[in-house]
């Protein structure tokens, strides 16, 4: 029987290829980079090298503009188009029903005023789907058959 001679290389968590320390990793190397970067922007007017009033600045200021509208405008008719689609999807499993009860006034053969419910089943914008139905029983028919 062989046995490993070499001395043990786990070291649990600790190892750095682990993802525990992967993931500790990326936020300390976020805020270096923003401690970093900052430098090479100024909001300062008196601190430009180049003027900003001179046609090059200004035709590069002017399609950095529009690069970034258009930009945007692609990537929210993207979000657009992908929102719309699962609200469709799920429009399909939607099993909701909406019935608005009304109470119908009627003079029964014996001259006594009843009123009887009414059901009718409307979309989302009140509109009747379906014909209206009685809410009470059918009345079974008695006598000879």
């Amino acid at each position: 029987m062989k046995t490993n001679t070499f001395p043990s290389t786990d070291h649990g968590s600790l190892s750095p290829r682990s993802p525990r320390r992967q993931a500790a990793a990326a936020p300390f190397a976020a805020a270096c980079l923003a401690l970093l970067l900052p430098g090479c922007a100024s909001n300062n007017p008196d601190a430009r090298i180049t003027n900003a009033r001179q046609p090059g600045p200004a035709i590069g200021n002017a399609v950095g503009a529009a690069t970034g509208a258009v930009a945007g405008n692609v990537a929210g008719a993207v979000v657009g188009v992908g929102e719309g689609f699962v609200s469709q999807a799920g429009e399909v499993f939607n099993n909701d029903r909406r019935v608005v009860r009304q109470w119908r006034t009627v003079q029964t053969s014996d001259g006594r005023t009843i009123q009887i419910p009414v059901e009718v089943e409307v979309d989302a914008n009140g509109v009747p789907i379906a014909p209206a139905q009685s809410a009470a029983p059918a009345a079974q028919k008695t006598g000879p058959r």
